[in-house]
C-alpha cells in the first residue's frame, strides 16, 4: 500500500520560518505583541499571523527576496522523486500562507497539494492571508487543521507519516506511529517533554530518506 506524508512548510521543508524572517526585517511589527497575545491564549494562531503579516509594508520583489531567505531544501525535488519511486506520496500542510508557499514549491520545481491559508500580497496592505473556508480541513483556530488532514490520510492508507517543527504540528504529529513521526525545534522538545518518541531530522531531504528505506510493505 503506498504511504502518506503529510508536512509541515516552514522550518520543516524550509531552514527558517517566514513569520521569523518578516519579524527581523521589520522590527516594528513585534510591537503591538501580537504573537504574545496568541500565546496567552488571547486570541488565535490565525489572527496573530494575519494580522502582523497584513503590516508588512515593502514591495514585492523585497518581500520575495525575504521568502527566499527562508532556504527551502535545496534536494526538495529529487527527495519528493526518491518517495515517489518508494511508493509515498507527499501533502503540504500548513497553517502559513499559500502565497509564499507555492512560490517556492514552483521555483524548486515541485508540484505538491498544499493546505495552507490563501493570501494575497499588496505593497499597500501587506500580505492579506484569509481563512481557507472553502477546505474541507479549515479551522477558525489554526487556518489549516492538520489533524484532519492526516486522519484523512488514515483513512486512505495504513503507512501515513507527519514531519512538523512548531506548535500547530503536536496534535497531528500524535496521530502517526512513532517510527513516522518526525520532529525538530519546538516539536521535538513538546514531545521529549511528555514522553512521546520520535525521529529528529534536520532537512526534509532526512526525513525522505528515512522513510525510502521502508519496506514497501509493513
Amino acid at each position: 500500500m503506498n504511504g502518506i506524508l503529510v508536512s509541515d512548510f516552514d522550518g520543516t521543508m524550509t531552514l527558517y520560518d517566514f513569520y521569523d524572517l518578516v519579524c527581523r526585517a521589520f522590527p516594528a511589527i513585534s510591537v503591538p505583541g501580537y504573537w504574545q497575545k496568541y500565546e496567552e491564549g488571547h486570541i488565535t494562531h490565525f489572527e496573530a499571523l494575519r494580522v502582523i503579516f497584513a503590516t508588512i509594508r515593502t514591495d514585492e520583489p523585497r518581500l520575495l527576496h525575504i521568502v527566499d531567505g527562508m532556504q527551502i531544501d535545496p534536494q526538495l525535488a529529487s527527495s519528493v522523486a526518491l518517495l515517489e519511486r518508494s511508493g509515498w506520496t507527499t501533502r503540504v500542510a500548513s497553517a502559513g500562507c499559500d502565497w509564499y508557499i507555492n512560490y517556492l514549491l514552483q521555483k524548486s520545481g515541485v508540484v505538491l497539494p498544499v493546505y495552507a491559508n490563501p493570501g494575497v500580497f499588496s505593497p499597500d496592505n501587506g500580505l492579506m492571508m484569509s481563512l481557507p473556508l472553502k477546505s474541507p480541513y479549515c479551522s477558525p483556530e489554526f487556518g489549516i487543521n492538520k489533524m484532519a488532514v492526516v486522519k484523512d490520510a488514515l483513512k486512505q492508507s495504513n503507512r501515513v507519516a507527519f514531519a512538523g517543527d512548531g506548535r500547530p504540528d503536536l496534535a497531528p504529529a500524535l496521530l502517526v506511529e512513532p517510527r513516522r513521526r518526525f520532529a525538530k525545534h519546538w516539536l521535538a522538545k513538546k514531545l521529549q517533554e511528555i514522553g512521546e518518541p520520535y525521529q529528529p531530522f534536520e532537512t526534509w531531504s532526512d526525513v525522505a530518506n528515512a522513510l525510502a528505506k521502508e519496506p514497501a510493505l509493513c
